[in-house]
């Protein structure tokens, strides 16, 4: 599609195991990113989320990785991506809040320097130009007094502001696509709503489109326009927030939904939990991946599941719709 601003496509990573075996973290990944969308991607640790992002960046650095199908970004190809051409594109083109402020900055350097050094990096601009681009960045990120706050170390502010900070770094050079890695993650409920507001603004001043990595089905609700949601590196289900929300399909999916408090009417007694554990990468079962924890489980589930369209839903499950369609 021409509004694509990132496509991913049967994007596959796999990390070498035991006795030269390749353990497949990341399965035929695909889902698209518009300008100025926000796209949650959802699912409980261990679902690969973290991991994409880090494939995305070019930053999965483990010898014998091995990353296969095809991410376009401005209909360019990343997957082979050269080291160089890579680093051309980190903090200008795309740039990651990553999920603890307090080990993602140095902590030998102030936030100034951290910032200045990005900006510097990309761009042709004097000391004098980088910091007064990042006390204006600092400002507009709801830094309080952010000449001072500059010249601090991340142990010397709050988490928010930490995170703030990281957000700041991120937008130094106006990036297109922002992926943000459970960046409310540690922080308290108030500060959450701050960061929540500021990502969503985002795509009004910068111009900016946003990967958001949360396991929060809340997070996903009040931020993101489309969701992605994960389970043991598949996709369990993907299309509009508000409709996956209102008639989720995949019984992970509901399962999900079921485990936070409702908004509105009776408050069961009882939160739902998804009984067991997800699978260890090394031994995912076959067929559908959620099987051994479903409820709704039987024999067909052990082959692999069509991805079947509802509607602008997309559900891998076989008792979603009737008609498969391609990923």
């Amino acid at each position: 599609m021409q509004d694509e601003l990132f496509a991913a496509r049967d994007l596959t990573i796999a990390l070498p195991g035991s006795q030269g075996s390749m353990i497949r973290i990341v399965e035929n990944l695909s889902f698209s990113l518009a300008p100025r969308e926000i796209l949650g991607i959802v699912g409980e640790s261990g679902s690969g989320k973290s991991m994409t992002a880090l494939a995305i960046m070019g930053l999965i650095d483990v010898p014998g990785a091995r990353i296969t199908g095809s991410m376009l970004f401005k209909g360019q190809e990343l997957v082979g991506l050269g080291a160089r051409a890579l680093r051309r594109l980190r903090g200008r083109e795309i740039a990651m809040i990553f999920q603890d402020p307090m080990t993602a900055l140095t902590p030998v350097h102030t936030i100034g320097w951290q910032i200045d050094e990005q900006i510097r990096a990309h761009e042709s601009l004097s000391r004098a130009g980088a910091r007064a681009r990042t006390i204006d960045l600092l400002g507009e990120m709801g830094v309080p007094d952010p000449r001072r706050a500059a010249d601090r170390y991340p142990h010397q502010l709050s988490g928010g502001l930490r995170q703030r900070a990281m957000i700041a770094m991120a937008l130094s050079c106006n990036p297109s696509l922002l992926i943000a890695d459970e960046p409310t993650t540690a922080l308290d409920v108030t500060v959450q709503a701050q960061i929540l507001d500021l990502l969503r603004r985002l795509r009004h001043n910068f111009g900016s489109s946003v990967l958001l990595i949360t396991h929060d089905m809340g997070v996903v609700a009040e931020t993101c326009d489309r969701t992605l949601v994960l389970y043991a590196g598949n996709v369990a289900e993907r299309g509009p927030t508000g409709d996956i929300f209102a008639h989720p399909g995949h019984p992970y999916a509901r399962a999900l939904l079921a485990s936070i408090p409702p908004l509105h009417g009776v408050r069961p007694s009882r939160l739902l939990s998804i009984p067991g554990q997800p699978p260890s990468p090394a031994e995912r079962p076959a067929g559908c991946p959620f099987r051994p924890r479903c409820p709704q489980a039987h024999a067909q589930c052990e082959q692999t599941p069509p991805m079947v369209r509802r509607g602008e839903q997309d559900i891998a499950c076989v008792l979603a719709a009737p008609e498969p369609v391609q990923a």
